[in-house]
């Protein structure tokens, strides 16, 4: 049984305010298992009781998991007072849930970027210790060498003595490849490809775990996903 004042579920579950939600309440616009109520603080069971509004139906989520495709220029973040942010693509009903990017993507990367409003959801895809791969497409403004691929198998040091673990690099093209990281340190592609004199020129995210990006999914847009798919092997 998961009991929850009528007024805080109707609020939590669609546009409304707390106070709008209770208006509504009060003026016999939601119903309970097909029963007007209109007491605020009627205790609901999410689980099980069917609730509606003006007729439509209002379902519980208790986190919401969302994948985008991240166009280049936008943030990965909630809030920036200078620039559009990845939450700001997203309609009111989103960000009402207070939404946030498990993980990011470079301001100039694209691709496939996970939201949530689900904290330890986010800390599994993003900790160190769960090695969840990620692919991406990366094109570079030289050409991918034998000594790229095996550098990248064997872990690369970093200029500042950081090592890197075994990645994958994957030749596609002559300046084009696929890398498979199983962590995720800051702009790591980038820097293990400079070790090399190689500078990237685009990056593109097209899987997390075992989740691909949907090929219909245009830049800016974003659906809804089941959570359990990134952990399958």
């Amino acid at each position: 049984m998961t009991d929850t004042r009528l007024d805080k579920f109707v609020s939590n579950q669609t546009l409304l305010s707390r106070n709008d939600a209770r208006k509504a309440i009060f003026t016999g616009r939601v119903k309970v298992n097909g029963e007007t109520v209109t007491k605020i603080d009627f205790k609901i069971d999410t689980k099980n009781d069917s609730i509606t509004l003006d007729g439509e139906d209002v379902v519980f989520e208790k986190y919401v998991y969302l994948i985008m495709n991240k166009p280049k220029g936008i943030l990965s973040a909630t809030t920036d007072k200078n620039a559009k942010t990845v939450v700001d693509l997203l309609p009111d009903i989103y960000k009402k849930r207070n939404i946030f990017p498990a993980g990011r993507l470079d301001k100039d990367s694209t691709g496939m970027l996970l939201l949530t409003d689900d904290g330890e959801f986010a800390h599994k895809i993003t900790g160190p210790k769960h090695h969840i791969e990620k692919a991406y497409i990366v094109e570079l403004d030289g050409e991918i060498t034998d000594d790229v691929i095996k550098g990248f198998k064997d872990g690369v040091t970093l200029y500042d003595g950081e090592e890197c673990v075994s990645a994958v690099c994957e030749k596609i093209g002559n300046t084009t490849a696929r890398v498979i990281l199983t962590e995720g340190k800051y702009h790591q592609i980038k820097r293990m490809f400079g070790v090399y004199d190689l500078g990237v020129n685009e990056l593109h995210r097209e899987r997390i775990g075992a989740l691909t990006l949907p090929n219909e999914l245009k830049e800016g847009q974003f659906c809804k996903i089941d959570p359990q798919i990134l952990t399958k092997n």
